[in-house]
Parts: C-alpha cells; structure tokens; sequence
C-alpha cells in the first residue's frame, strides 16, 4: 500500500503558524495534501501533528491525522523519526512518501514521475534534486577582513564547463520503502536523485520568500 506522510509540527520559529498560514487562499498544509491527492497515487494519506488546529485543518481537507508525541515535535527531531513513529500504526504501508507542508509549487506529477522512477532503480529512496546555479567548486570564502580565496583551490583556474554538476537537496519529498524508513537515516547516501526543473522550488523561510512563492504560484496559474 502507497501512503503519503505529510510531517507539520506546530512549531514555526521564522514564519509563524507557517504549515497552517494562508497561501493563495488555501492554507499551506491543504495545497500539499491536494498534491498527493491529485497525483492519484496514495491509499492514504496521513498527517503527523502534534497541534491540534493542524489536525483539524488535515482532516477538513481529507487527510488521516497521527498524533506525534512531544518527543518528536521539536527542532532536534529527524524526519526518519517522524516517519517511523507513524509507521508502527500502519503495518500495510509497504511505498512511503514523506511529503513536506510547505510544497506549494510542486506538481504532482513530479511524485509519479519520481515512483515510477524509484521503482525501475536498486535505490532505498528518491528525492528531487535542484543544480547549483553556480558550480560549488568554484566557490569562494571570505576571511575577517574581507580578502577573497578560492574555497577549492585545486579548481581555482578548471574551467565551469569541466567540473561536474553539483546538485543539492530540494526539501521537497522522499520515497522509501518501509524496510528502508525503519532500519537506514542515510537516505542521502542511499537514494535516486530526481531532477527538478529550475524555479520549481522556493526555500520558504522568510516573509520574503513566501511572497516570492506566491508570485511563482500565480503564474504557474496564468499559464496553465
């Protein structure tokens, strides 16, 4: 059985009430459980909260609600934790999608293109990736007073088009098995990566990028 597992603490230190906040006239949470609905996919889908005006709108929108005890609702707690702590209620659950909250922009058809993916592959999980928009080999660092270096000096004259491509966690969702979400945390080291397109992610940590995500939102609307 394929289960969507939505993780929304109560708990927003940058953006207040951010997994319940409205964006575009819905609140956050609601557009990533339409997500999973849309992509047809899910038996289930299952929000892990540990505030109840969280819980109340999950369940107004459809979604199953897993109370998660006060152990796992704090910054230190992993994603994996999460996800195993509602796994011990749902022994069926055999192809788990953590699904983060604030994933407006994402399609659903990147969830099904990722499965279909994952499930050709040997991988434990899949998750989307983004590239760099410039290469972190060429990065450079600043000392105390402001002089430049390079950050790896063996690639300080390679030219960009020799390095390979860097890409970087998209925080958006991550497919395992239940095997893999109850025995491996790595899941970095033990995934398929799926490439999203640029601009299709906004890292929402501010006021500023929940407006520019809003901005993205709304015109993904007009061209549609």
């Amino acid at each position: 059985m394929k289960v969507c597992i939505i993780p929304a603490r109560g708990g927003s230190k940058r953006i207040p009430r951010k997994n319940i906040k409205d964006f575009c006239g819905k609140p956050m949470l609601a557009r990533a459980i339409e997500t999973a609905k849309n992509s047809q996919l899910f038996e289930q889908i299952i929000v892990s909260t540990d505030d109840s005006a969280i819980a109340d709108i999950a369940q107004h929108h459809g979604a199953t609600v897993s109370r998660r005890p006060a152990e796992l609702a704090d910054d230190y707690a992993t994603t994996a934790a999460v996800i195993q702590n509602v796994l011990q209620s749902v022994p069926e659950a055999s192809h788990i999608c953590c699904l983060y909250p604030c994933t407006p922009l994402l399609k659903p058809q990147y969830l099904t293109d990722s499965f279909e993916r994952w499930q050709s592959s040997n991988s434990l999980y899949c998750f989307p990736v983004l590239e760099f928009e410039s290469n972190v080999l060429r990065s450079l660092k600043l000392s105390d007073t402001g002089e430049v270096s390079s950050m790896f000096s063996q690639h300080e004259l390679t030219r960009t088009q020799d390095l390979p491509q860097a890409y970087f966690d998209a925080g958006q969702f991550y497919w395992g098995s239940r095997e893999a979400w109850l025995s491996e945390d790595k899941i970095h080291n033990h995934a398929l990566g799926y490439v999203l397109p640029k601009y299709s992610v906004v890292d929402i940590d501010d006021d500023n990028d929940w407006r520019f995500a809003e901005r993205l939102y709304q015109a993904q609307l007009e061209r549609a």
